[in-house]
């Protein structure tokens, strides 16, 4: 007798609420662990082809630091009129920050994610806000450290 994979079903799925503050704390390393929260991998009943992952609140995105000179060097590249030559529009990391300091975070998260529908519906229980404040507060989420 063999032992059976087991596979999680949408009804064994238990979601939970994350809050987690990225002030003073690198960006990959807390994009990293906050994409494994969002995938689900920290618990036991994982599935690879299901979303078996928990909600997160990142707070004080406009504060995370990074190393070395990604401040200036870093490049963001987004096309908003595709298929059009010139269109390209770069801007780094320190532009970015000062616009939309969300878009950070979001950014660094999105690329450690499946690059599919599995990975967007992932991404829509990610919630990224610059300051202290969110008004998660109904769901009751609970603080989770970023180890270094």
């Amino acid at each position: 007798m063999s032992n059976r994979t087991y596979s999680a079903k949408p009804a064994d799925v238990k979601r939970a609420w994350h809050v987690i503050d990225v002030s003073d704390k690198v960006l990959g390393r807390a994009a990293s662990q906050i994409a494994t929260l969002l995938k689900g991998k920290h618990k036991p009943i994982y599935t690879p082809s299901m979303d078996t992952g928990d909600h997160v609140i990142v707070i004080n995105a406009a504060k995370v630091k990074v190393t070395g000179s990604k401040e200036t060097n870093k490049l963001y590249h987004r096309q908003p009129r595709a298929g059009f030559p010139g269109a390209l529009k770069t801007t780094n990391l320190a532009d970015l920050r000062a616009r939309h300091p969300e878009d950070v975070v979001i950014n660094a998260v999105r690329r450690m994610l499946p690059r599919n529908a599995l990975g967007r519906k992932m991404m829509t229980k990610l919630k990224v806000y610059p300051g202290e404040q969110h008004p998660h507060s109904a769901q009751k989420p609970e603080p989770r450290q970023v180890e270094a």
